[in-house]
């Protein structure tokens, strides 16, 4: 399989002031596998540590922090000499070590020669419990689990995501109905890449829904194993609850949807504990549609994306013919699962924070909206052909200085205010 954040990494490698590198994502979107896949293809040797499974790479960051003591005694333990620019040394599950996360300082100030590189799965619930974090003294990368174009790939179309990659709308309204076919398939596969290499060995429908149980599964073996004891119930609540409040007609999440009377109080820990794990993302409401967005943030009101359309599916059981026939998995679920897929692209393609509107005075709401360096860019999800807006359609009266992006099933079209852009075919 091909990651397109495998570039990234050789950007990394090739830096002048290149620090130690944090490889940060959710559970199995891939890290352990892009650094293990990095260190054989661009390096003389790779040196990988699992911090969780051995107790003796745990003890050697007791003692203190002299990095050559370190460093020799990980190559006695591997058999590897890890020598500065051949060898990748490779820490995984650095979680379970906060030492060896601390140590990273050091690599950093005492022998930036050596190309170190740390992955985890909870390190953003480990950063809030004390740990020592090397700030300004590491690298770090996010992982999400792939994208569209990343599916195309490992479905061996690279002629389709060559299309969409160099946005040559012309070719791919020749090609629409095969475009469409392959989005059907990529929401109910989802872009875990278990679940994305299983599908494309052709293991069936039924192996690649049981993939996705068992991640869900083990999703909740962590919120038992990791979370604080008092809060594991209400974690729970949340996560069960996030597909109901994407798929109703209003999608700002509702405590009192958890339980009658829910209020902030009850369960704002549990939710900040699941975005920082990576498995839920918070797009919070802007008052104002002005520049810069994040001034005029509304951290009270928000909508909770799950990590993955195909885990999101998973966890609704979603019919695999109603995913994968006809344009149910478009219009069905009140957009939910459309507007799901549009954010997972957007966020894996780009680092800017994402936001959505909504009037105070009014039920006009604009699904997402982005801040670029032209300026601010509504952003409207229709999960079919049918497009009619009133929301956006008042937006953009108001706001004539804004020009618009709508994603649907149409073909790519730009008009004066507005372009439509295929759901396929998000760059």
């Amino acid at each position: 399989m091909q990651r397109f954040v495998y570039q990234k990494l050789i950007d990394w490698k090739c830096k002048n002031n290149r620090k130690p590198l944090i490889l940060n994502g959710a559970r199995q979107v891939g890290k352990t596998w892009l650094l293990r896949e990095f260190g054989m293809n661009e390096y003389g040797q790779l040196a990988y540590f699992s911090c969780d499974k051995s107790e003796d790479v745990r003890k050697l960051f007791d003692k203190d922090y002299d990095v050559e003591r370190i460093v020799r005694q990980l190559s006695a333990l591997s058999g590897i000499d890890i020598r500065p620019h051949e060898t990748l040394l490779v820490l995984d599950e650095v979680q379970s070590c906060p030492r060896a996360l601390s140590a990273l300082k050091y690599f950093c100030e005492d022998a930036p020669q050596y190309h170190v590189a740390v992955a985890g799965s909870l390190l953003g619930i480990s950063l809030h419990e004390g740990l020592s974090f090397p700030v300004g003294k590491v690298d770090m990368i996010r992982v999400f689990p792939m994208t569209f174009r990343e599916f195309l790939r490992a479905m061996g179309k690279q002629g389709m995501e060559q299309l969409v990659a160099s946005c040559d709308y012309e070719s791919m309204n020749v090609l629409s109905e095969a475009f469409t076919d392959l989005l059907r398939q990529y929401l109910f596969v989802g872009g875990m890449p278990a679940a994305v290499l299983a599908y494309g060995n052709h293991e069936g429908l039924n192996a690649v829904r049981e993939i996705q149980r068992q991640i869900l599964f083990d999703y909740g073996k962590d919120f038992s194993k990791h979370a604080p004891v008092h809060q594991v119930t209400r974690i729970n609540q949340v996560w069960q609850s996030i597909p109901a409040q994407l798929f109703k007609e209003n999608k700002k999440f509702r405590y009192a949807d958890l339980k009658k009377g829910g209020r902030a109080t009850d369960f704002e820990l549990a939710i900040q504990w699941l975005i920082d794990t990576g498995l839920v993302h918070k797009v919070t409401r802007c008052r104002e549609p002005r520049m810069p967005l994040k001034v005029y943030e509304d951290a009270n009101a928000f909508k909770l994306f799950m990590v993955d359309c195909g885990l999101l599916g998973a966890m609704v059981d979603a019919p695999a013919a109603q995913m994968l026939i006809g344009n149910s998995a478009f219009v069905e679920y009140k957009g939910g699962l459309a507007e799901q897929y549009v954010y997972q692209q957007l966020s894996s393609n780009s680092e800017k924070n994402i936001f959505y509107y909504s009037a105070d005075n009014s039920r006009m709401e604009i699904d997402f909206l982005m801040q670029s360096d032209d300026g601010i860019v509504p952003i409207e999800v229709k999960a079919g052909r049918n497009v009619v807006s009133n929301s956006l359609h008042r937006y953009l009266e108001t706001h004539p200085e804004l020009h618009a992006i709508r994603y649907s099933l149409l073909p790519y079209i730009r008009q004066e205010h507005l372009t439509n852009i295929p759901l396929y075919a998000i760059p």
